[in-house]
């Protein structure tokens, strides 16, 4: 197992990395692409093959930067207690949350008034810290099995609806995507806490197979079998197209459709299904990678080492250059003003390129920003001192 002088995980740096890097895709496909402005991509109805796939590859971003959370608080947990560790995950949790609301928001729209609050991915890694830093103090089988519960039983929660305002809202937090109307402000509930919270437990103690006395060769096989498990259990579901996912498959115009349709899940919140597919093959890549180093994937471990530093750097840098492709192809800097999400805005419709540019776009901005990471991640190695750098 390959590691640094502070015993960081490069396999874990490596998938984290890539990750990074696929949601930049994502990101770019929002403030770039023509029809992004226009229909979803995973709307079978419109979507064509190219661009379904472009969407689906970019779900593994986030169950993988939960899953992996737990699995980095697990590690520093090896080194302080485990009230030092609650300690530690408040901390960053509410560092989170606090970025979401400011710098984070700030990037997405480019206003900082609070008409509207989103609460996405970041939103969800800080609460799901908060949560953790509770849940490490319960027994490490029931947290499992509490865990396990919860990701594979959600779905049965799908229909449930109250009808009071107040128990509305608290149930929409923890289980419905929606938008709700809170008189002053409006809450943009993206990532709703259920399963979130659940999923970066089971990181959390994932992190167990890397203990320095577990056995490597029996590690990776564990890792095989995990997410090769994982994958099956989505096959069989999802052939039984009953449970796992409230969007159901069905037959298209086209093999390549339908295939698309078995695997178009759903992640607002996200199924089962969902997660199975996702983590079961990044827990797979997981294996294969242990032992891999060249030039290409120590590119992806230095980009894994400062997540956090890529996911602000690179939401500002693809805004940004979208307000002078706006400007260059007769929109105004006002219409890159956003006001909930950007292929939500009416101005834009007309705005935008093809798939082909989207990936142009996409290669030259990583490789635009691989070497101001490779800066920032020397600079926190040579000023380790520095306590802030932690949070960034």
């Amino acid at each position: 197992m390959q590691t640094n002088r502070k015993s960081r995980i490069k396999s874990i740096d490596m998938l984290r990395g890539l990750v990074m890097v696929i949601m930049a895709l994502d990101h770019v496909r929002d403030y770039f692409h023509f029809d992004a402005y226009f229909f979803d991509p995973t709307d079978m109805s419109q979507t064509n093959v190219p661009l379904f796939w472009t969407r689906f590859v970019t779900h593994f971003c986030a169950p993988v930067f939960v899953f992996l959370a737990g699995t980095s608080a697990f590690f520093v947990g090896q080194r302080i207690t485990k009230k030092a560790l609650s300690t530690w995950l408040l901390k960053r949790g509410l560092w989170l949350l606090i970025a979401e609301f400011t710098i984070i928001k700030l990037a997405w729209m480019f206003k900082l008034d609070y008409s509207t609050i989103l609460l996405q991915v970041i939103w969800v890694l800080g609460i799901s810290m908060v949560c953790l830093a509770g849940f490490i103090h319960l027994p490490k089988k029931l947290m499992i099995a509490l865990s396990l519960i919860a990701v594979f039983g959600h779905n049965l929660l799908d229909s449930v609806a109250p009808t009071d305002p107040v128990t509305s809202g608290i149930w929409t937090l923890l289980h419905v995507f929606n938008l709700l109307d809170l008189g002053s402000f409006q809450l943009f509930v993206g990532y709703p806490m259920i399963p979130w919270i659940f999923v970066m437990p089971l990181g959390y103690y994932f992190g167990g197979l890397y203990l320095p006395s577990f056995d490597p060769k029996l590690r990776i096989k564990r890792l095989f079998q995990i997410g090769t498990g994982m994958v099956l259990v989505f096959l069989a579901l999802r052939a039984f197209n009953t449970y796992g996912d409230p969007n159901l498959w069905a037959d298209q115009d086209s093999i390549g459709l339908t295939i698309a349709s078995f695997f178009n899940v759903t992640k607002y919140p996200p199924s089962l299904l969902y997660l199975l597919i996702t983590l079961g093959p990044s827990i797979i890549f997981l294996g294969l990678v242990e032992n891999w180093q060249n030039y290409w994937t120590e590119k992806l471990v230095v980009i894994g080492r400062v997540p956090m530093f890529f996911y602000i750097l690179h939401i500002y840098a693809i805004h940004v250059l979208a307000v002078f492709a706006a400007i260059l192809t007769g929109f105004s800097f006002s219409d890159m003003v956003i006001d909930l999400w950007v292929t939500l805005q009416p101005q834009l419709r007309g705005y935008g390129f093809s798939l082909w540019v989207v990936y142009l776009i996409w290669i030259l901005l990583t490789l635009a920003l691989y070497p101001i990471c490779s800066w920032y991640n020397n600079y926190k190695t040579d000023h380790r001192e520095k306590w802030w750098l932690t949070y960034l």
